[in-house]
This record gives C-alpha cells, structure tokens and sequence, in this order.
C-alpha cells in the first residue's frame, strides 16, 4: 500500500509543477515542448508497462492502466497535432 501512496504523491507533485512550468511558457515555444512532452509520454507508458510487468496489488494496477492510457493519449495526440503542424510548412507543386 505504501507503494500507492508514493505513485499518489509523486503524481500530485509531478502535476503541480508540470502545470506551473507549462503556464509560464510564451506561446512560441509550444511546439518543441510538446515534442518534449512527448518524449516523457514515451517514458510514462514504459514505467506503466514495468508496473503490470510486476506482481503488485490491484489499486497499485489500476493507477498504471489510468498513467498508461493518459500517457498513450497524449503521444498519440501531440504526434497528431506535430503532424498536422508539419504539413502547414510544406510547399506546392514546383513550377
């Protein structure tokens, strides 16, 4: 049960100053933060694969699945939209 109660904890201070540095960041500098959080997404669904890999209690499982599919949706998401961004740059048929 301890090992919830720090999942918990590290979650809640992980959010905290996730949103305070992300609210302080100028509007320019989105796109190479999503890239980056991208990267951490990436690294949030192996750390959650690594937790059902284990023989750990169901409450310690269920805040993986619910870290897994947040992180899953936000990769897919921030690639969808960098995608969607790249082809915004891309030139016209050469004359």
């Amino acid at each position: 049960m301890t090992g919830l109660l720090i999942m918990l904890l590290v979650f809640a201070l992980s959010f905290t100053v996730g949103y305070v540095l992300i609210s302080k960041v100028p509007p320019l500098l989105h796109t190479p933060l999503m890239s980056m959080t991208n990267a951490l997404s990436a690294v949030t669904i192996i750390a959650a694969l690594l937790v059902f890999a284990g023989d750990v209690e169901p409450p310690v499982q269920a805040v993986g699945g619910v870290a897994l599919g947040a992180a899953a949706f936000n990769l897919v998401g921030g690639y969808a939209v960098t995608g969607r961004m790249l082809r915004m740059f891309r030139r016209g048929a050469e004359p």
